[in-house]
């Protein structure tokens, strides 16, 4: 069909005989023409739209008085639709609510015209763990019961450094005086010293209540939110209730308290003490937390090298090493290549708050 349009037919070829072999109607061919403005002959039917005015449209002066009003102190900030109905009860109709659209979008006024709260972007959490009980993270999930509409709540509070479950509390309700608890009763098992740890946290209604930070203003625990609609700022909890919701024995939904209650035991218990966590290079939080890893580290040394010594030809890369934890774990690290405006974008903002208070 293109060939057709675009060049000339082969002498003897009439353009009837030409759409007859490609099966085009003759008719077909000069709409494509006159569509993509072919060369050719061109029907003197062609359609042309004629730019004549249009008698229902409203005069220079009656758009003028449109924008005026809408522009006037009392209808600048309100949608055309409010306008109209407002200038309507007072008896005034100047024209309908699309052509109120219609003026303000040719003149670059349309959308939002109500005054908007600026936006706050919030600093990046940066958090390093170098220890135990240096950061603690933790989160709510639910867990859905037999019965329709009805959830669980399960607060799980993770040291950030060995992965390490320290607290945790099943509930039918989610509020602030309930994590409160959980978080003073975690402070004071593990006996945290004052301006030594810092909390993580998202920035759901329980960790972003009042009584909640004035408990941590109490205890001297630095608080960390995640930015608002960022999904990953708090991604070792959300990898741990991945874990657990991932679980081959994990109920889709539980029957009662009682037997979540006692899933979530055996659960907490088998994750601390036996799962091996792949962030931990193979070590279970309890071995991290406690420290145990450093002992059963050269215990698996010791068997690398007495099968290396048997078998050398099984290892091509050489004598084989065990990998050990990370030294540092971190939440939003600053990149190696980051520019000045990119750190200081993301300090360390708990680090900065504690500063602060220790100064004044």
């Amino acid at each position: 069909m293109i060939q057709l349009l675009d060049e000339p037919l082969p002498a003897g070829v009439s353009e009837r005989t030409a759409c007859r072999i490609l099966d085009v109607s003759r008719s077909s061919l000069r709409a494509f023409r006159i569509r993509y403005h072919f060369c050719g002959p061109i029907s003197p039917h062609r359609r042309k739209r004629r730019k004549t005015p249009q008698p229902r449209a409203l005069s220079v002066e009656e758009r003028t008085e449109v924008r005026e009003v809408m522009l006037s102190a009392q209808y600048h900030d309100q949608p055309p639709a409010q306008v109209y109905f407002s200038l309507l009860e007072q008896g005034i109709y100047l024209c309908s609510i699309s052509t109120m659209h219609r003026l303000m979008r040719a003149d670059g006024l349309n959308g939002e015209r109500r005054q908007q709260r600026p936006a706050s972007p919030q600093p990046i959490p940066r958090l390093q763990a170098t220890a135990p009980l240096q950061v603690w993270t933790w989160d709510i999930t639910k867990l859905p019961t037999k019965k329709r509409g009805e959830y669980l709540s399960l607060y799980i509070v993770m040291d950030l450094f060995s992965r390490y479950i320290v607290a945790w509390m099943l509930s039918r309700k989610e509020n602030s005086a309930l994590s409160s608890h959980l978080i003073q009763e975690a402070y004071e098992r593990y006996d945290i010293k004052p301006d030594t740890l810092t909390l993580h946290q998202d920035r759901g209604m329980p960790m972003t209540a009042h009584c909640y930070l004035d408990l941590l203003g109490e205890l001297a625990i630095t608080a960390s939110h995640s930015r608002p609609r960022v999904s990953n700022d708090n991604a070792m909890s959300e990898s741990q209730f991945k874990t657990m919701k991932y679980q081959p024995d994990y109920p889709r939904r539980f029957d009662s308290y009682d037997h979540a209650m006692g899933w979530c035991e055996e659960y907490v218990l088998w994750y601390n003490q036996a799962h091996h966590h792949s962030g931990l290079a193979g070590f279970t939080p309890h071995q991290v937390f406690s420290g145990e890893y450093l002992n059963i580290a050269k215990v698996r040394q010791q068997a690398l090298d007495e099968m290396y010594d048997r078998h050398p030809e099984r290892f091509s890369q050489g004598r084989p090493s065990i990998s050990m934890p990370p030294a540092e774990v971190y939440i939003n690290p600053i990149p190696e290549d980051a520019d000045q405006a990119t750190v200081e974008k993301g300090v360390n903002f708990p680090t900065l708050q504690r500063a602060i208070a220790k100064v004044t």
